[in-house]
């Protein structure tokens, strides 16, 4: 079982990704991924093009041959009262040192 520092430690990392403007997000990532060297990018249903969107911006234009996608982590669920399948995505980004 984790430990409340442990989950607080993960959730450091942790960019849950909206409808927001996407180089908005890009930058609040690269904010981010410059201070903790590693970046989650979650994402559900109708945000999941935005995720992979943020996640190419910053790999292959802003900080390109500076960082990589580690893990990339697809998943759906069928939450109650909705009727239908839910996707959700996962995209670990680290800066190289």
């Amino acid at each position: 079982m984790e430990t409340t520092s442990d989950q607080q430690g993960v959730n450091q990392y942790v960019y849950n990704v909206h409808d927001d403007p996407v180089m908005r997000n890009a930058i609040d990532v690269l904010e981010r991924l410059g201070k903790h060297g590693k970046v989650i990018l979650r994402a559900r249903g109708n945000s999941i093009p935005n995720a992979v969107a943020i996640a190419n911006i910053i790999t292959e234009k802003l900080l390109r041959g500076n960082s990589k996608v580690e893990k990339i982590i697809v998943d759906s669920a069928n939450p109650a009262g909705i009727g239908r399948m839910l996707s959700t995505i996962e995209i670990i980004v680290v800066k190289k040192s």
